[in-house]
């Protein structure tokens, strides 16, 4: 039997599990070239091993690196099975670098007492059975490894071994747009997968197969419509990436899975659940045995296909077994970095990828008040589209290169952007952004407004009525200039990217997630539908600043262009033009900056009529006061 070409197999454990004999035999049946890792050893460490010295880290480091590069040389060729002990986690990423997800762990396992007699037995090897202790007090088993018992004969055991490796190394659930593009990413990447999509009579009928068909990328790839066969097809632990609606289908799907999984099998939720359900999930899988991963995916159908932004929350140990997958579909960013790290434990990912399409619906609502404006001015589209690519140079984004297609795609002889009727839809995530902003107690001001926008569109015909009985004035007639419109439009941004950055600060914090704003935004530079030239220069100011406001480039340009955002946003509300996006920048930042608010009338209406009592500025202590208001 021949396995397929350019993967590494390495056999780990103890000494005196049989790695030589087994990695000889498999090879053999493999038809793939067999290498002893001990061969490998430099002389002083056989001399030390020898003398029953235990080698220790230092030791083992250049050994370790000499045989990942026979690893990566062999996988140039067609792959190898290499004999490793492997001891450690450590040991395990030092032999895989450079070489993730083409690497296939195979522990062989057995009891002290076991292996102490097999070293016994033994001739002419330099390690002694007292040096075995040590081994095990070493040894960290590997959850990623496909495990066997020594206490199989040998044919037995590469039987089993052999078995494992000819099944799919990573499962898609769930084949609708999204899943489809990862699955095709996954393939072409070289991984062997396996492909689940359910049967519905007359609705959905062999959905698997008939992709599988159409796509050459695909080839390798087994389609089922079998839950039980679909797991079954899975190497274990298995890795499950389920690709169906957020909500009750969720947990359906994860129902239907458990009675086929095993204990450390991992499911990856890659839809858009609520990070509430995700957490409950989490513990609810672990009681199981199982390990769950929720993970945003940003970057729509294209992103998904050719690389998008990818944002797993889970236990870091587990963020290690499908990293090599997840990072390898991954979008990469100007320094060839794949656009995926972990993010934080349990629903952090999902909560992340919640406040990406928080500042997603403000960039969105930005531009369409920036349309708002422009049309204003008596522009045509094909007119902004010339003045948004004029704004490229200094504020560049994928939003606005999609706008400027938009606004130039014509049907017929009129521009499509005209027909398309003015409401806009909503998925549930910028509901829960402000929901979760309200409950944390951050001013997400904009993205709130954002999200009553699209609200308020969907009025369609009181608004038609409203504007012909509630508007004073016929025709704008704004002064503003173009220039003035774009720095607004960049002092919004910063306002925006502030907001909803500052809400990730409160729910790591909030959450113990410890999250790293640096890299998350570095893994939204690409791949992701907020991906921008700001985004990029955020990278370096969320290593010196834990928000934007506190770093001294930032707020000198706010400062900047606060002029022209004021200006804009007065003359449009003078000519009854709805901004609530850039004017909410403004008072934001207009409250933000108050030394002195109007809080302290609130406070006092609250003691007046409810006795929530208040503090006093003149009393440095906080000590809480009431006061008996009404005058007798």
């Amino acid at each position: 039997m021949k396995h397929k070409k350019n993967n590494l197999i390495f056999i780990m454990g103890v000494s005196g599990v049989g790695k030589s004999t087994i990695g000889a035999l498999l090879s053999e049946q493999l038809e793939m070239p067999f290498f002893d890792g001990d061969d490998f050893h430099p002389d002083e460490n056989i001399r030390k091993m020898s003398n029953g010295e235990p080698l220790n880290d230092e030791d083992r480091r250049g050994w370790l690196h000499t045989v990942n590069d026979l690893a990566k040389k062999e996988l140039e060729r067609s792959g190898a099975v290499i004999a490793c002990s492997a001891l450690k986690t450590s040991y395990r990423e030092i032999l895989s670098t450079g070489i993730l997800g083409k690497v296939h762990w195979v522990f062989l396992k057995g009891s002290f007492e076991e292996i102490r007699e097999r070293i016994g037995n033994r001739e002419g090897h330099f390690m002694g059975s007292g040096l075995l202790q040590s081994q095990f007090d070493t040894l960290e088993e590997p959850v990623e490894a496909i495990h066997v018992d020594i206490n199989l004969t040998p044919k037995k055991i590469v039987e089993v071994i052999s078995n494992q490796l000819e099944k799919s190394a990573f499962g898609l659930f769930g084949l609708g747009v999204m899943g489809k593009s990862l699955a095709r990413n996954l393939a072409s990447r070289g991984f062997n997968i396996s492909l689940f999509n359910r049967h519905v009579d007359g609705q959905e009928v062999d959905v698997a197969k008939k992709f599988q068909s159409e796509f050459s990328e695909l080839s390798s790839a087994a389609p089922f419509d079998d839950v039980a066969q679909f797991v079954g097809s899975l190497q274990q632990p298995r890795k499950i990436m389920l690709m169906v609606n957020a909500g009750k289908i969720v947990d359906a799907v994860i129902e239907d899975l458990l009675p086929h999984l095993d204990a450390g099998d991992i499911l990856i939720d890659g839809g858009n659940s609520n990070y509430n359900d995700t957490n409950k999930r989490v513990e609810y899988l672990k009681s199981k045995d199982i390990r769950f991963v929720g993970t945003g995916v940003s970057g729509g159908e294209e992103g998904a296909l050719k690389g998008p932004s990818i944002m797993p929350g889970c236990e870091q140990e587990t963020y290690k077994e499908v990293q090599p997958f997840l990072e390898s579909i991954a979008a990469k960013d100007a320094n060839g970095l794949p656009c995926c790290a972990w993010i934080g434990t349990g629903g952090s990912g999902h909560f992340v990828k919640m406040v990406h399409n928080g500042i997603e619906y403000v960039e969105m609502q930005l531009l369409a008040e920036i349309f708002t404006a422009l049309r204003a001015m008596g522009n045509n589209p094909d007119q902004m589209a010339d003045i948004l690519e004029s704004w490229k140079t200094t504020s560049n984004s994928y939003l606005l290169e999609i706008t400027i297609d938009i606004l130039r795609k014509k049907e017929g002889d009129d521009w499509l952007v005209n027909k398309i009727m003015d409401k806009a839809g909503n998925k549930g995530t910028g509901n829960w952004t402000a929901i979760a902003s309200a409950q944390l107690g951050m001013p997400s001001t904009m993205i709130t407004s954002a999200l009553y926008a699209r609200y308020i569109s969907f009025f369609k015909d009181e608004r038609i009525a409203a504007s012909q009985s509630l508007l004073t004035q016929s025709q704008a007639n704004l002064k503003i200039q173009i220039e003035d419109l774009l720095q607004a439009y960049q002092f919004a941004r910063l306002i925006n990217h502030y907001q909803g950055f500052k809400l990730i600060l409160e729910a790591s914090n909030s959450f113990n997630w410890e999250l790293n704003l640096s890299e998350l935004a570095r893994i939204w530079t690409n791949g992701c539908i907020i991906r921008s030239d700001l985004m990029v220069e955020l990278v370096s100011v969320f290593k010196e600043a834990d928000h934007l406001l506190m770093d001294k480039t930032i707020t000198e340009r706010l400062k900047n262009l606060k002029t022209s955002a004021l200006e804009v946003v007065a003359d449009c509300v003078l000519n009854e033009l709805a901004i609530p996006n850039l004017s909410d920048s403004v008072n934001f930042l207009n409250s933000f900056s108050l030394a002195d608010s109007s809080a302290n009338l609130l406070q006092a209406q609250r003691d007046y009529f409810g006795a929530h009592t208040y503090q006093r500025k003149d009393d440095p202590s906080g000590k809480f006061y009431h006061t008996e208001w009404l005058i007798k």
